[in-house]
C-alpha cells in the first residue's frame, strides 16, 4: 500500500510532468502544482481566453482536464513517477458560474491501495471561497511487478 505522506516533492512532480506530458504545455504552460500534503494536491490552471466559452465564463472541459491533473499528480505525489497510472471514472458536479480568472483544484484521495485509488477535487476561482465545480474520480494503478 502506498504512504499517506507524498512521496515525491512539488518540484519532483513538475518535472515529471513536464517531461512525461510535454504536449500538456502546447500553447503555453496552463497547468501548475501549488502544493502536495498527505495524501492531498493543489493544481492551478492559469485564466487564459481559450478556456472560456460563450458568456464568458471558464468552459466545463477545461474544468474537467483540470480536476482529472489534479487527480493524478495527488496519486503520483504518493506512489512515485508511474505513467501508466489511468483515470477509470470521473464524475463532475457543475455548481456555479466560474469567474474568468486563474482556477485552483483542492483534490483529496480518499482511498489509496495497490491497485485503486479514489479522490474528490473541489475547483474555486482564485479569490472566492465558492466551489465551482466538484469532482470524483478513481485511477487504476498499474501492477509494479
Amino acid at each position: 500500500m502506498a504512504s499517506h505522506h507524498p512521496i515525491m516533492t512539488k518540484d519532483d512532480l513538475t518535472a515529471f510532468l513536464d517531461r512525461e506530458f510535454p504536449q500538456m504545455h502546447a500553447g503555453g504552460r496552463t497547468y501548475f502544482v501549488d502544493e502536495i500534503g498527505p495524501l492531498s494536491a493543489r493544481m492551478r490552471m492559469t485564466y487564459h481566453e481559450r478556456h472560456l466559452r460563450p458568456g464568458g465564463t471558464i468552459s466545463g472541459p477545461s474544468m474537467m482536464g483540470l480536476a482529472d491533473v489534479a487527480l493524478y499528480a495527488a496519486i503520483l505525489a504518493h506512489i512515485g513517477p508511474v505513467a501508466l497510472a489511468v483515470t477509470t471514472s470521473l464524475n463532475f458536479n457543475f455548481l456555479r458560474k466560474p469567474e474568468p480568472r486563474d482556477l485552483l483544484a483542492d483534490c483529496r484521495l480518499l482511498k489509496l491501495g495497490k491497485r485503486l485509488a479514489v479522490g474528490e477535487v473541489s475547483i474555486t476561482s482564485e479569490g472566492s471561497p465558492d466551489v465551482v465545480c466538484h469532482a470524483t474520480g478513481t485511477y487504476s494503478i498499474p501492477d509494479r511487478r
